[in-house]
């Protein structure tokens, strides 16, 4: 936090162009001293870029370029907290499915990933009048992000709802009820999540159902968001169509969620491909989990 701050002070002293030059610096200190990330980041990026790439064509500058694509959005986060929406350029792609979420009035959810930016959808909020996005995540999670955005700054205002209490439903189906976008990410679990396997980037990937079940429970539609960083001071902000359980009977829940997280797996891969350096899951993705199961095992929760 001391580090954090330290940053956020010289970044909002020195301006967003002076102050990068110091991400060159971490993201050269990650490809010397991490090792572990380093490998991870090569093996994903063998799988991403295009078909027949080498360890030796994916060397150090391409490994370089992602640990700085990293550096590069964790340091605009501190712009975007702090509403300086005019040092980017952004560009926001289907901008009528969430347009369409504000108008029914009976909220929705939105399934984001560790890909690129979910702070630059802060943007969207700008411009959509209305538009109240509460984030559900686990609990130490919630004490983490409050922390760093305190961090960054004091007056940010996020609702958080830490999920693994009694009433975390309740006040989800509240927020929902109010017309609230509740976003989460669905490419990371913790130990003890159930998971399933999913094909992306061509093996099998363990990806939580907790998300999924979750929008399948609530009833609601739910979109695809990412906020792709492309260089300089651009942001590709992208709503896709994943799933609709409004009129999703509990019998059919099961084969529902297997459908949306096919899907999300799917659009997930497609905007891998199409901006391969903004992935941020820096440990192995594929590894194997006691706690894996096959899509078409799982059970209507």
């Amino acid at each position: 936090m001391f580090w954090l701050r330290v940053m956020t002070w010289l970044s909002l002293k020195l301006g967003r162009s002076a102050s990068r030059v110091v991400l060159y610096g971490i993201a050269g200190y990650f490809l010397a001293f991490a090792p572990t990330a380093r490998r991870m980041s090569r093996r994903y990026l063998q799988r991403v870029l295009p078909a027949g790439s080498t360890p030796a064509e994916v060397g150090w500058a391409a490994l370089f370029r992602h640990f700085l694509a990293f550096a590069s959005v964790v340091h605009d986060r501190v712009y975007l907290v702090n509403d300086r929406f005019d040092l980017f350029d952004i560009r926001i792609h289907n901008q009528a499915l969430i347009e369409a979420v504000l108008a029914d009035g009976r909220g929705a959810f939105l399934i984001g990933a560790h890909l690129g930016s979910f702070e630059v959808l802060r943007a969207v909020g700008r411009r959509q009048p209305g538009l109240r996005i509460a984030m559900a995540m686990y609990e130490e999670n919630a004490r983490k992000i409050n922390a760093a955005l305190a961090a960054i700054n004091p007056n940010a205002h996020q609702d958080i709802i830490a999920l693994g209490h009694i009433d975390s439903m309740m006040q989800l189906h509240d927020l929902l009820a109010q017309g609230t976008v509740v976003g989460m990410l669905g490419d990371r679990s913790l130990g003890k999540d159930d998971t399933s396997d999913v094909d992306f980037l061509g093996a099998p990937a363990a990806l939580p159902l907790g998300p999924f079940r979750m929008a399948a429970i609530m009833k609601r539609p739910v979109l695809f968001m990412t906020g792709l960083y492309r260089g300089g001071n651009r942001y590709d902000i992208h709503f896709e169509t994943l799933a609709d359980f409004s009129a999703v009977a509990p019998r059919g829940r099961s084969l529902a969620v297997a459908a949306a997280m096919t899907n999300y797996a799917a659009l997930l891969e497609r905007f891998c491909r199409a901006a391969p350096f903004n992935w941020f899951n820096f440990f192995d993705f594929w590894q194997a989990r006691a706690s894996r199961r096959p899509l078409a095992a799982t059970q209507s929760p």
